[in-house]
């Protein structure tokens, strides 16, 4: 394996770095003895402040080239994730990703709470405009992609991500659910995947 990667890892609309996908990564990653090189940070509501503190954490590694980082993105994760990619020319590998979340989030504006804390979550209505700004129309380097959709996936449509991820790598599960609850039976394919040097 060339470059051990650190592994960034990017949770989704009102979670955390506590949920079940976010410490079945830190677990197989403590496993490997590399629970060290993992970075997983709780994600400020705005898509702008959010993509501000990733840039902070991950330009330290990324300017040691494609693989000085990798990208784990899930839901509107997988969405930041691509931005990412894009940004560092690193390796992404996308969970149930969000493809386009401007359509879904405008019902979400308000306040609510977080899915692992009482915390007040507010998504507010600017924070539209902020994602438009992260968003990939197309992607560059299908190569660099590694997409685990799941047809039954309640949230969001996994033919969407298929279609914008096309040319990618791509492990299309049948059944299960957005939240991939059987994660532990993949996990080490998305690791691998991100540990193997970005295509040149």
């Amino acid at each position: 394996m060339s470059g051990r990667p650190h592994i960034l890892y990017l949770h989704g609309f009102r979670s955390s770095p506590r949920s079940y996908k976010a410490r079945v990564v830190h677990g197989r990653m403590a496993e490997l003895g590399r629970a060290h090189e993992l970075i997983c940070p709780q994600l400020p509501a705005s898509p702008k402040a959010a993509m501000d503190l990733v840039l902070t954490l991950a330009e330290r590694h990324a300017d040691k080239g494609p693989d000085g980082i990798a990208v784990i993105g899930s839901s509107l994760g997988g969405f930041y994730a691509t931005w990412l990619a894009e940004r560092f020319g690193c390796r992404a590998a996308l969970v149930n990703p969000a493809v386009d979340p401007l359509k879904d989030l405008d019902k979400h504006v308000g306040v609510t709470t977080a899915w692992h804390s009482d915390e007040p979550f507010e998504f507010k209505r600017a924070y539209i405009d902020e994602l438009a700004a992260l968003k990939v129309d197309r992607i560059t380097r299908p190569e660099r992609y590694f997409l685990l959709a799941a047809t039954g996936d309640e949230v969001l449509d996994y033919r969407d991500m298929v279609a914008h991820y096309a040319g990618a790598h791509q492990h299309v599960i049948q059944g299960s659910d957005h939240a991939v609850s059987e994660f532990e039976q993949y996990v080490d394919e998305v690791l691998a995947f991100c540990m193997t040097a970005a295509p040149a």
